[in-house]
């Protein structure tokens, strides 16, 4: 592939510390990936150790199309901001894969038999929310469902984003109480 193939866009989050960077080739068959230090993408994204070896970032979510990239801070963020571009640029030109698959969640299906609410649940946040939140840089997995209570976990941009809390409150929460009445309340862990 040719160089001039690779295109990365700056997309702005609801996050402030945040950012999006779309790709024009798959990094990603499907789901996301989300690293919060350098140690834990040492030996499971390629992609996101490079990020890491940046000054300035301290998350890397690798998703289908996208890398949302958060921020210590937003000093020098223009001058990160062309390093982040080029990191990716360069690892695409690379052609290495960006997440090793064992890694990569795919949906809210790991090594458990979920009960008949569980699994609507994550009907439910697997085809509405989670392509949804994606748009936004982020992604919203399944933890548990305890006493009417849906634990969730937010990740790329929800992770920290001033506006998450209204997302899950008015948005994930009033979803899922309308479709499974036992739902009483969801909240981030």
């Amino acid at each position: 592939m040719q160089t001039e193939n690779f295109h990365v866009e700056l997309e702005f989050t609801p996050n402030p510390n945040t950012l999006k960077y779309s790709t024009s080739v798959p990094l990603l068959l499907a789901g996301a990936s989300n690293f919060l230090s350098k140690a834990e993408a040492e030996t499971r994204s390629p992609l996101a150790k490079r990020l890491f070896d940046l000054t300035g970032v301290s998350a890397v979510m690798v998703g289908k199309t996208f890398v949302t990239v958060t921020l210590s801070n937003q000093e020098d963020l223009a001058e990160l901001n062309d390093r982040i571009i080029d990191t990716i640029k360069g690892f695409l030109k690379s052609g290495e894969k960006a997440v090793l698959m064992d890694e990569v969640v795919e949906s809210n299906k790991p090594d458990r038999t979920y009960t008949e609410i569980e699994s609507k649940i994550i009907e439910i946040l697997d085809k509405d929310i989670r392509p949804a939140v994606a748009m936004d840089g982020g992604d919203i997995t399944f933890e548990k469902f305890e006493d009417g209570i849906v634990f969730l976990q937010m990740k790329g941009s929800c992770a920290g984003c001033p506006s998450s809390t209204a997302t899950l409150k008015m948005g994930i929460e009033n979803r899922l109480k309308e479709a499974i009445p036992e739902v009483t309340e969801v909240v981030s862990i």
